[in-house]
């Protein structure tokens, strides 16, 4: 499921996610109760937060689904190479542009390489970044293959933006699960008003952040803090834990663009002792 973040403040875009993908696969024998059993696996080396070469104001973080196709799944980031290529030629492009090519560009490798009647979650995109000679950035939603068309995010104002493996992050910032209404509306038969209702006086226990004041170290902070609660969290709950692995963050600014704050590299054992190999 994963977990990704992204910050519009006044003096930049932060963009945050972790590295974990989780496979899951069923096994020959059975539960107690005839079901098959799901074993989830889980990689931490995942790259989630993307960046295009010659576009270097803009860029995305991804959840959901971890990987396209079935036979030879591959992850969101083993794409970028290709989408480089179609893009090598063009100068710099609006982040609501870039945003739609995104979207065009993953829902065609999806139609391409996963089977019509597969059930699978959607992988989506948080995208953000900063047109030439604009003050302050933009950040679009891709959802892929349900809702290609962008949509953005704060256009008019300043905030937060996060999606995946969210129960932690949402009851920390909004004070509540986001199942919460449709709970409530099942368990006490509310109707659609009375839904609508009870959201919107929930709404009262969000966070007090002042987003349009927080400096962009600020933002960093709070984007690293959620999704290493998640991490620590999820080291005691039963079920997925989707969330972990390095926590990848980048900000971008209208003068200096995308600046990776900490990214993990491929690295191999020299930090290991000549003991250590036996």
């Amino acid at each position: 499921m994963s977990l990704g973040i992204v910050f519009k403040g006044a003096e930049g875009i932060v963009l945050a996610a972790d590295s974990r993908v989780t496979l899951t696969g069923q096994l020959a024998q059975k539960g107690p109760g005839g079901e098959l059993l799901v074993i989830p696996a889980s990689y931490d080396n995942a790259t989630k937060l993307l960046k295009v070469k010659g576009q270097d104001h803009v860029g995305a973080v991804t959840y959901g689904l971890g990987a396209i196709g079935q036979e030879a799944p591959r992850t969101a980031h083993s794409f970028i190479s290709e989408l480089e290529a179609e893009l090598k030629n063009s100068k710099r492009i609006k982040v609501g542009e870039f945003a739609k090519k995104f979207g065009e560009f993953f829902l065609g490798k999806w139609e391409e390489l996963m089977p019509n009647n597969v059930a699978v979650p959607d992988m989506v995109f948080l995208i953000g970044g900063y047109d030439e000679n604009e003050p302050y950035g933009r950040v679009f939603e891709v959802t892929i293959p349900s809702n290609p068309k962008p949509k953005e995010w704060h256009p008019k104002s300043f905030g937060a933006v996060w999606g995946g493996q969210t129960e932690f992050v949402d009851r920390l910032i909004q004070g509540y699960d986001r199942r919460l209404p449709e709970l409530a509306k099942q368990s006490c038969g509310l109707s659609s008003d009375q839904e609508s209702g009870l959201t919107n006086a929930v709404s009262q226990l969000n966070l007090p952040i002042p987003y349009p004041f927080l400096p962009l170290q600020d933002c960093v902070d709070l984007a690293i803090f959620l999704i290493r609660a998640t991490i620590t969290l999820q080291k005691w709950q039963v079920g997925i834990r989707g969330v972990g692995g390095a926590i990848d963050v980048a900000t971008i600014t209208k003068t200096t663009g995308f600046v990776a704050v900490q990214q993990k590299t491929v690295r191999g054992e020299s930090f290991l002792s000549e003991e250590s190999y036996g």
